[in-house]
C-alpha cells in the first residue's frame, strides 16, 4: 500500500535496526484519513469470505481494525491485555510475549462476542515475531470462529512472525512490509538497496 508507505518514510524514526516508532500517525495519534484507506484495503484483500467479526488486540489495533469493521459493517472485538472488574470470567485467553515492551501479558475476549458461527479477520498494527497474532490466532480456535486471515499493517519481514502464522495455516496480509532497517532507512521489500 503506497500510501502507507510514503507515510512510514516521512514520520516513521527508527529508534534501532529492529524497532520502527511510528506513533505520529498509527500508536499514539492516529491519522483517520490513513486509518480509513487502511481499512479499505483490508477489506478489499478479505472480500473472497463472509467475514461476521473483525478481532484486534488492544490498543494499537483498534483504529485499524475499526475501520475495516465500519466499511464491512460488522462488530469490531479487541482483546484486553488487563482484567477488569467487569471482564473476569467466561473468557478466552491466551498469552503473549510483547517484544518493545518485554513482558508477558494475558489477553482476554469474552465468550459472548465470538462464536463457532463466526468468520473472524484480525488485525494487529505490527508483525514482527508474531505473539501477538498467535495470541489472536489461539483465541478465535478456542471460540471455533473460521479465521479468514491475519490483516496486518505493517509487517517486519526480517523477523520471524510472518512465517509462523503461515506455518499455524493462517493467511497473513500485510499492507507494508519492511525488509530492512538498517543504516537509518526503512528498505520495504521489493524496493531496491541504495
Amino acid at each position: 500500500m503506497e500510501l502507507l508507505k510514503e507515510k512510514i518514510r516521512q514520520e516513521g524514526k527508527l529508534l534501532s535496526e529492529e524497532v520502527l516508532k511510528v506513533d505520529s500517525f498509527l500508536n499514539h495519534q492516529i491519522d483517520p484519513v490513513l486509518m480509513y484507506e487502511i481499512g479499505k484495503e483490508f477489506v478489499s484483500r478479505f472480500s473472497d469470505h463472509n467475514i461476521t467479526k473483525i478481532v484486534t488486540i488492544e490498543s494499537s489495533g483498534i483504529a485499524p481494525a475499526a475501520m475495516a469493521g465500519l466499511i464491512l459493517g460488522v462488530p469490531v472485538v479487541f482483546a484486553r491485555k488487563r482484567k477488569s472488574l467487569t471482564l473476569t470470567d467466561h473468557l478466552y485467553s491466551a498469552k503473549v510475549y510483547s517484544f518493545t515492551k518485554k513482558e508477558t501479558n494475558d489477553i482476554s475476549v469474552s465468550k459472548d462476542f465470538i462464536s463457532n458461527e463466526d468468520t473472524v479477520l484480525l488485525i494487529d498494527d505490527f508483525l514482527a515475531n508474531g505473539q501477538a497474532a498467535l495470541g489472536l490466532i489461539d483465541i478465535a480456535q478456542q471460540s471455533g470462529a473460521t479465521i479468514a486471515g491475519v490483516g496486518i499493517v505493517i509487517e517486519k519481514s526480517f523477523q520471524t512472525g510472518a512465517d509462523l502464522i503461515r506455518q499455524a495455516g493462517v493467511r497473513v496480509e500485510s499492507l507494508a512490509e519492511v525488509q530492512s532497517l538498517q543504516n537509518g532507512k526503512v528498505q520495504f521489500v521489493g524496493e531496491e538497496t541504495i
